[in-house]
């Protein structure tokens, strides 16, 4: 058993840089052959050998995604760890999606609420809604599923893809309220990723494609832990906002020279390459937006990985550069207390990692506009790594999927 993965749940995740390091480091021999092998199989909250359970950390950029490429390349050839790099470029992949049509989350958002507000006022919906994220529909695997969620903060993906397709076609609830369960709870919760898997399995991500969970799979893949009865036969796709047509990418600013002030964001925490080379960090600052990823809040597990991994990144970055770090409120009192964080250090400029379609977004920009009136600028720096990528997200996966070796050479990445 890993050391990283204890018998209690609630330390599993260790919010900081050093954990996601030392799982990547100790999982690097499995990302080949056992990984492309055994990667569909859930074994249950105790055993997650099989799997990287990295995606907490690099949800919140903790650990980037050029650093599991490479540990996978230092490792293996490309074609050995394969299955690997491609479910990493998945999160990229979704993402440069979700850029090309930012409207697909602005709808999400607005049937969301819409969806609850029905919920508030038909009480059988209501009931059905409760049962189920309360793990109390009597269906096996799914109550187990649920419990698990919001007791730990993750689920094994495969378990997701379950779940979302029980929810959906076995007790015909409505996807947005599904996707705001798992957006709330998962560690991992990501606007982009969450969004267009639940629409995958709806068949309005892949038009008319649906996934429909059997009980013969699920036992394949839960190694016989479960096999529930009086699933759907059948997944009709759901009725839904269809996708637009791609749309132009928005880019991150030039990165500015001279002093600036360091901005964190659960969004992106890789302080080490956010700072441009001829720039000097004269105070830091950072701040989790957990909950505004859903009109509830974000979960127990979920803000304390958020809020945990943010306060690492401070304290690492206030070492680093020599500087005292604050940690911002996310309340309605962030854009004045940046304000007053900037004015104190005598900064004009601030710096952040370019935050993609999200909860996360509006907040900067509402910031930029505050700043920009007080005569200070924002600069959000975008990732190579998305700069490269994600101009081949337009379609399906399997566009990006075929760039992928390029892409890694042009970012330098031995292939």
């Amino acid at each position: 058993m890993d050391d990283l993965f204890p018998s209690d749940l609630a330390v599993r995740f260790e919010p900081t840089r050093d954990a996601g390091l030392r799982r990547m480091n100790s999982f690097k021999s499995a990302m080949g052959a056992r990984y492309a092998n055994e990667r569909n199989v859930d074994y249950g909250p105790e055993n997650r050998t099989n799997v990287s359970v990295l995606s907490p950390w690099v949800r919140t950029r903790t650990l980037l995604e050029e650093e599991l490429a490479r540990a996978a390349l230092d490792k293996f050839a490309f074609s050995t760890a394969e299955k690997f790099h491609q479910e990493v470029c998945w999160r990229t992949y979704f993402k440069g999606w979700m850029e090309h049509r930012p409207g697909v989350w602005s709808t999400y958002e607005q049937e969301r609420d819409r969806q609850f507000e029905l919920l508030e006022r038909n009480a059988g919906l209501r009931k059905a809604y409760t049962e189920a994220v309360e793990g109390r529909t009597g269906i096996e695997g799914f109550d187990d599923w649920a419990k698990e969620l919001v007791e730990t903060g993750y689920l094994h993906n495969h378990a997701r893809m379950w779940f979302a397709s029980i929810w959906l076609f076995t007790l015909n609830l409505p996807l947005e309220l599904g996707a705001d369960f798992f957006q709330r709870h998962l560690m991992d919760g990501d606007a982009a990723s969450n969004t267009c898997s639940w629409r995958w399995v709806g068949g309005l991500h892949t038009q008319g494609k649906t996934y429909l969970a059997r009980r013969s799979n699920i036992s394949k893949y839960t190694d016989g832990r479960f096999a529930p009865s009086g699933l759907a036969s059948e997944a009709l796709p759901l009725e839904g906002a269809q996708n637009p047509p791609a749309g132009h990418l928005l880019f991150g600013d030039a990165p500015p020279a001279g002093d600036i002030g360091l901005l964190l964001t659960d969004d992106d925490l890789h302080f080490e390459s956010l700072v441009p080379a001829n720039a000097s960090v004269k105070a830091l600052a950072g701040v989790s937006f957990h909950n505004d990823r859903s009109p509830k809040g974000a979960g127990t597990e979920a803000a304390r990985f958020a809020m945990g991994v943010v306060t690492d990144a401070i304290e690492r970055g206030s070492m680093t550069f020599g500087v005292d770090g604050l940690n911002l409120p996310s309340d309605d009192t962030f854009i004045q207390a940046t304000l007053e964080w900037a004015n104190a250090h005598s900064v004009t400029t601030i710096v952040t990692g370019f935050a993609p379609v999200g909860w996360v977004r509006p907040r900067l920009q509402a910031l930029q506009t505050a700043l920009l009136d007080d005569g200070k600028a924002l600069r959000q720096l975008q990732r190579p790594w998305d700069t490269a990528f994600w101009p081949h997200a337009k379609k399906g996966f399997f566009g990006l999927k075929k760039q992928i070796q390029s892409v890694y050479g042009e970012l330098g990445l031995p292939v």
